[in-house]
C-alpha cells in the first residue's frame, strides 16, 4: 500500500553506510507522506546489508504500525515530534556520524567559518541543551525531538537543515528522504572542516554575514542564480 514510500526510504537508508555516515547499525532515515498521515522509517537495530524496501516499518503519526514485521527504529518518537514541529519538512536522518558527532558531545554548535557552510546552511548548526534526567526518564526519545524543536524557536529549520543534539549526535531534514541524507552527508562534511579550521586558526571567527548573505541566497534566495533553471 505504500511500496513508493517505502522504497525512497529504504534508497535513503542505503546511502548513510554508502556515504561513510554510519557505522554498524547507527543511524536511520524516514519520510512522511503528510496526506495519508503515515512515516515510513527503518526498522530498529537491523544490519543495513539485511534490509530491503520489505522491512521499512510504517507507522501512523502517533506511533501506532500500521505495516511490516519489525519493531521501527528506537528514535521513531524523535522523528514524529519533528514532523509534527516542522511542517515543511518530508524526510529525516540520524547518524552518529564522527565528526558531527563530536561537535555535539563537545557541546558546540558548529560554526560558519566559510561559504561551503554557507551554501547550504544560514548560519551556525546550533547545539540544543542537554536533556534533564527527567526528560530522559520520563520520554527519552520523545524528549529528544521536543528539545531539538525547542532549539529552533527563533531559528528557521528551512535555513538551517540540521542540527547537533548536546552529548548525542546530529539530526538533518528536508523536503524528502533523499535530500535529508543530502543534508546529512553536506554537515558531517562542514564539521569536518570547522574542527580542521579550529586546529589550524585557534582565534579564527566566523564568516562574515555579508559573504554568508550572498552565498546562501545565491543558491537559494529568490533570485537565485547558481545552478540550470528548471
Amino acid at each position: 500500500m505504500f511500496e513508493e514510500l517505502k522504497i525512497k526510504v529504504y534508497e535513503a537508508n542505503m546511502k548513510l553506510p554508502e556515504y561513510g555516515l554510519v557505522t554498524f547499525t547507527w543511524g536511520n532515515a524516514s519520510a512522511i507522506d503528510r496526506e495519508k498521515g503515515v512515516i515510513v522509517i527503518k526498522p530498529s537495530g537491523v544490519d543495513y546489508d539485511k534490509l530491503s524496501p520489505d522491512n521499512m516499518v510504517v507507522l501512523d503519526l502517533d506511533g501506532n504500525v500500521i505495516e511490516g514485521d519489525y519493531r521501527p527504529s528506537s528514535d521513531t518518537p524523535t522523528h514524529i515530534e519533528l514532523y509534527k514541529s516542522f511542517p515543511k519538512i518530508g524526510g529525516i536522518v540520524h547518524t552518529h556520524s564522527s565528526y558531527a558527532t563530536s561537535f555535539a558531545q563537545a557541546m558546540r554548535p558548529i560554526p560558519a567559518y566559510g561559504t561551503t557552510h554557507a551554501d547550504y546552511f544560514y548560519g551556525e548548526v546550533p547545539c540544543t541543551r542537554i536533556l534533564s534526567a527527567q526528560e530522559i526518564e520520563e520520554a527519552y526519545e520523545k524528549n529528544t525531538g521536543k528539545v531539538i524543536a525547542e532549539t529552533f524557536k527563533e531559528i528557521d529549520e528551512n535555513a538551517i537543515g540540521g542540527v547537533v543534539v548536546a552529548n548525542h549526535g546530529p539530526f538533518t531534514w528536508g523536503k524528502d528522504a533523499a535530500e535529508a541524507v543530502y543534508f546529512a552527508k553536506v554537515l558531517e562534511e562542514t564539521a569536518k572542516m570547522a574542527l580542521m579550521t579550529e586546529i589550524l586558526n585557534p582565534n579564527v571567527t566566523p564568516i562574515n554575514s555579508y559573504i554568508l548573505d550572498k552565498h546562501y541566497f545565491r543558491k537559494h534566495g529568490a533570485n537565485a542564480y547558481y545552478g540550470q533553471k528548471k
